[in-house]
């Protein structure tokens, strides 16, 4: 029993003091994945969150799906989904939960977190206060946890905004903006007008659910009454599922920090509205039966505050694919701005412009200009307005905090500042550091000279030399414009027999395309072009391009979209290989082809998109030459995904049982193993809401076992499905060979492996 006597005095908070490395304040999938990064690199974390879960705008009191440069697969960017620990969530999140609940997400964060002991979890606790040592440096932060009652001191060298509103930042007096800039100040001519508005709103999203009786719904009394009088009524589509209602939006007009409760309010009016139309208008009778399942308690807030770093990121960044010495990560989402008014205007509910790949994002957009130990994450990061309509999502921001997390490591084992790191051998520490873990970071390729397999000597059981995808899949209508994509080495292209069937005589019209950016895969460049005369049935043309290509490269084997014609496809599916087609998806785009209004700095061209799986078939082809596209020595390359090349060794489709042999002249000291699997980099794998058919990526190999020089067993792996194999030792491993062997998953599927990796000591 406690009695106590009541005091004249006002009495104290339980306090709690807490010393750490680094503070990491927000647990969205930006401060989630920053945590996580640091504290496997060896730094001792407190992760501050203001909510009961992990996530953020992905987790279940919100229920968006996570996405970054792959956009739905509704863009150019091929192969582009984020690596390092976000990948490893979405791939774990897609292996347990194709079907997209939300709450198993939570599951997976909170057990991703609490799998790290050197992460200190405060949930529910929101940061109110700091203090400082001089004008420059936050010395601790204070916050409170309304469940335990409980004040927090957190002290650390340094700190992580990951808030999303800035709350650290603003509270430490960093610089900031909050708003749109005018089209002058980076030469962006996408820059919005008033007329158009300077912030992007909140959004709500709903679940509702099928019954076996009718259900009766009342409207509460605030509900929208008139839902049909606002101006865009006619296109909404009210039948879409709850959670991809984003367009229910509001607030861009006011203050999205201060007034964030009062837009929540009026977007509970919009919701219970359109519930209670779809419910009682009448003209929904199929809906009879349904109810409300769920509402969001809180909105998804897209905008607030945006921090100023050593340089912000802004349009021509991202449109021409600017190249920045210190590149820590990438994006890839559209230029997507949103009307201010929201639900309560007449302009469409968002305007997305995509580049043609892509684009860097520098370090110096992650830190704070005039606060010397505060890093920025998440969607506050340096950049402008219009930049950061493509840098805010999810995908992108949690991959910026991984730099972050690598960048805090390096900090506090040299004894440097956050912005000491910008340049010099130490951005070249940093990048090494980031690819070691999985990171991409475009144009950049890992060299490692700790690294032992680049002196060693590797053997293969059998490489795939592609000579033929066997006609053995489906008939495919072009009622689009189809391409394969293949990555062909230099020189002479191979002529190549390829099967088709036409229902009238017709011409095929083929044309060979190529990028004019290395490493993108927007084909705005005709390379040579054939008519070829075909008849009735099944027959086999053989188009010889007269074309000598100079840099090994991917091209696009186009056939134009003829009514009459269908090209046979395979079964087969190969790393590296890949089906497209002129196309959109609707999420992102309105036209299969993108033709911007002019003067808006936006360039036109055509989407060649894949088809998601079961579908998605590569073409049946024959060639006469085969191709060497799959070398061991892309083992070594240190790019773990296809660019330029395909970057990946392929074993032959007939060995059920591919071995590779690394040698050493001499006994080498092992610690650590890494092995780099084809997860298939071109799936979003959206976090929630979609689902998914499949739970494993049929690339991803499922079994390995790995032997020393005596044929000794070190390592078996019998159930793996990520990206990356970690093998680590107790105690280091002497041995001058390593065998990998190889099961083989599926017969229309050769293994696959884009890297190896061996280390002497713990890695980072």
């Amino acid at each position: 029993m406690i009695k106590q006597d009541g005091v004249s005095k006002k009495r104290e908070l339980n306090e709690k003091r807490i010393e750490s490395d680094l503070v990491v304040v927000g647990g969205g999938m930006a401060g989630t994945c920053c945590a996580i990064t640091a504290a496997r690199a060896g730094v001792r974390v407190t992760l501050v969150q203001d909510r009961p879960v992990l996530g953020g705008n992905a987790s279940s009191e919100i229920r968006l799906w996570i996405l970054g440069a792959t956009s739905h697969m509704g863009n150019n960017n091929r192969w582009s989904r984020e690596g390092g620990v976000i990948d490893e969530i979405l791939v774990e999140n897609i292996y347990r939960n194709p079907e997209g609940n939300p709450l198993i997400l939570d599951t997976i964060l909170l057990e991703k977190v609490s799998l790290e002991p050197n992460i200190k979890l405060l949930l529910n606790t929101a940061v109110h206060d700091l203090t400082k040592i001089g004008d420059d440096q936050i010395e601790q932060v204070h916050a409170f946890c309304s469940q335990n009652s409980t004040s927090y001191i957190l002290h650390a060298p340094l700190f992580v905004d990951a808030s999303g509103d800035g709350i650290l930042g603003f509270l430490a007096g960093a610089a900031f903006r909050m708003g749109a800039e005018t089209s002058d100040e980076f030469d962006e001519a996408f820059a919005p007008d008033h007329g158009y508005g300077e912030l992007l709103g909140h959004s709500l999203y709903f679940y509702s659910k099928a019954t076996d009786k009718p259900v009766r719904f009342v409207s509460p009394s605030y509900a929208h009454k008139s839902l049909t009088t606002l101006p865009r009524f006619k296109s909404f589509n009210l039948k879409d599922h709850g959670c991809r209602l984003w367009w229910v939006e509001y607030g861009g007009r006011m203050d999205t920090i201060h007034e964030s409760e009062t837009i929540k309010w009026e977007l509970w009016k919009v919701i219970y509205g359109i519930w209670d139309h779809l419910k009682n208008s009448g003209e929904f009778p199929d809906m009879a039966n349904h109810t409300l399942e769920w509402v969001g308690t809180i909105p998804g807030k897209r905008e607030s505050r945006r921090f100023e770093g050593d340089y912000m990121l802004h349009q021509k960044d991202v449109v021409e694919q600017r190249e920045h010495a210190d590149a820590v990560s990438f994006g890839g989402w559209a230029l997507d701005l949103h009307p201010a008014d929201g639900v309560y205007g007449d302009k469409p509910g968002c305007t997305q412009w995509h580049s043609k790949g892509v684009y860097q994002i520098p370090y110096r957009t992650m830190y704070s200009r005039n606060i010397k130990n505060l890093f920025l994450a998440g969607r506050i990061i340096s950049a402008s307005h219009v930049a950061f309509g493509s840098s805010r999502v999810m995908a992108t921001c949690a991959h910026n905090a991984q730099a972050v997390a690598m960048a805090a490591k390096i900090c506090l084992t040299q004894g440097l500042a956050p912005r000491d790191i910008s340049d010099g051998n130490w951005i070249k520490l940093l990048q090494r550091e980031l690819l070691k873990t999985g990171h991409y970071i475009p144009k950049l390729r890992l060299d490692d000279p700790e690294d032992m397999v680049q002196h060693a000597v590797i053997s293969a059981s059998s490489t795939f030399q592609l000579r033929e995808l066997p006609a053995d899949g489906p008939w495919k209508h072009l009622e689009f414009s189809m391409a394969q994509l293949i990555p062909f080495p230099a020189g002479k292209l191979s002529p190549i027999t390829i099967p088709v069937r036409s229902a009238e005589p017709t011409t095929v019209h083929l044309q060979l395309l190529a990028s004019s950016k290395p490493g993108n895969f927007t084909p705005d460049r005709v390379l040579s072009e054939l008519w070829i005369p075909v008849g009735v049935g099944e027959q086999r043309i053989k188009p010889v391009f007269d074309y000598t290509l100079a840099e090994p490269g991917y091209l696009f084997l186009a056939f134009q979209a003829n009514s009459s014609v269908e090209v046979k496809c395979t079964e087969s599916r190969v790393s590296g290989l890949l089906s497209v087609f002129q196309k959109y998806n609707k999420a992102v785009a309105v036209s299969s082809r993108q033709e911007p209004p002019a003067g808006i700095g936006i360039e036109t061209f055509d989407f060649w998109l894949p088809e998601r799986r079961p579908a998605g078939h590569n073409m049946a082809f024959l060639l006469d030459n085969a191709l060497d596209i799959f070398p061991i020595q892309h083992l070594t390359n240190g790019i773990f995904r296809p660019t330029e090349l395909s970057n990946c060794w392929v074993a032959d489709p007939k060995d059920n049982k591919p071995i590779l042999e690394i040698t050493w002249s001499q006994p080498q000291s092992i610690i650590d193993i890494k092995l780099f699997f084809d997860a298939d980099a071109d799936h979003p794998m959206e976090s929630s809401l979609m689902g998914h058919p499949e739970s494993e990526i049929p690339f991803c190999v499922k079994s390995y076992q790995i032997k020393d020089d005596a044929g000794k067993l070190l390592h078996r792996e019998d159930h793996n499905h990520q990206s990356i194999g970690r093998i680590h030792f107790d105690e280091p491993i002497s041995t001058s060979s390593l065998t990998i062997e190889f099961g083989k998953k599926l017969d229309n599927v050769p293994v696959s492996l884009f890297g190896i990796t061996c280390h002497g000591k713990t890695l980072l």
